[in-house]
């Protein structure tokens, strides 16, 4: 049934961009790519909850990172900026919006959320992001600059969070030159919209599959989105558990291992456009492709007791509804 479903959804994957090749570094750049780590990565745990830190004002609650609530695993840095090169990335901590929060004050905090155990990645992209890797030139330059932004400010990896439309040859080459310097415990993250995976001849489905060595998890946005496909073939509604579920099914039967899939959705009904869903909801969400209880109309054939977890947008809505989304899936998530 699956690939009937992958066949009919085919026409509608994003094409993605023309991508890129390798070359010329910077100075600053190549000295950053050569210093040395500082310290170890922890493991990510085998079932994790991730969260988005804004690193911008936008009406939530403004959070340091050392703010960040402990649930969270992996927290991802939002967000790593376009420069005027094709490729390249770059980072500043927004001070006067985050109330006077310095440079330093920031990679002490990443610090000490590594030394208790979490994983702090820098994102690329967002709803307004957008960086173009089309050739082997860009790779070059993402690659060089995102694991230039890793030794600054100690970051464990990179999240792809790009709305726009990606090339999977250059950004697998990209991710996978950042992987090979970053070496053991290097995370990397990626967070689609539903269109991205409803095929795996989309080129965010082809790129999770070409770096599926190095990948951690594909948290899926689960929100903002129209109604989709699910692998039976069933069309479904966002908000519900079957949209949930039925969505997953496609990446998990798709290629991507259950320990590479999460569940990604708002943290309240601020965060996103439309999609919201109670924790409850993600809880039972949760539990069905995990065990097989707790699902709506749509039951997968098999159960996926390996499945990463959950993520969310953002820790900083989170804490806007009292933490409840942590405090309930986080404790889910934890108990699988």
């Amino acid at each position: 049934m699956l690939k009937a479903v992958l066949a009919a959804v085919a026409v509608i994957a994003a094409a993605g961009f023309a991508m890129p090749a390798a070359n010329a570094v910077d100075t600053a750049q190549d000295t950053a790519a050569k210093a040395p780590r500082a310290a170890a990565p922890a493991a990510v745990p085998a079932h994790a909850l991730t969260g988005y830190w804004q690193n911008f004002d936008n009406g939530a609650a403004v959070q340091t990172l050392g703010d960040v609530q402990d649930q969270y695993d992996i927290i991802a840095v939002a967000f790593a900026e376009a420069t005027g090169t094709p490729g390249e990335v770059t980072f500043n901590v927004d001070s006067a919006g985050l109330g006077g929060y310095t440079a330093d004050e920031f990679k002490a905090d990443v610090a000490a959320k590594q030394a208790a155990g979490k994983s702090v990645i820098i994102s690329i992209g967002g709803e307004t992001g957008t960086v173009s890797v089309n050739d082997a030139a860009s790779a070059d330059a993402f690659a060089n600059s995102v694991y230039g932004l890793m030794q600054e400010y100690g970051f464990d990896g990179v999240d792809i969070d790009l709305e726009n439309g990606l090339n999977s040859t250059y950004m697998s080459q990209a991710l996978e030159s950042v992987a090979a310097r970053a070496g053991s415990g290097f995370v990397l993250t990626m967070a689609p919209q539903t269109i991205d995976m409803q095929s795996t001849s989309g080129e965010y489905f082809k790129t999770a599959l070409a770096v599926k060595d190095i990948l951690t998890v594909v948290n899926m946005q689960y929100y903002n989105s129209g109604s989709m496909l699910g692998c039976d073939g069933n069309v479904y509604s966002q908000g519900s558990v079957d949209f949930l579920t039925s969505l997953a099914c496609i990446q998990l039967e798709g290629g991507l291992d259950p320990s590479q899939v999460g569940i990604g959705v708002p943290a309240s009904a601020s965060g996103a456009g439309s999609g919201y869903v109670q924790p409850s909801v993600v809880n039972d969400a949760l539990d069905c492709l995990t065990k097989g209880s707790n699902c709506g109309s749509f039951t997968p054939s098999t159960t996926y007791p390996g499945l990463r977890g959950a993520m969310t947008w953002s820790t900083n809505w989170d804490a806007t509804a009292g933490n409840a989304w942590s405090d309930s899936v986080g404790a889910h998530v934890h108990g699988l």
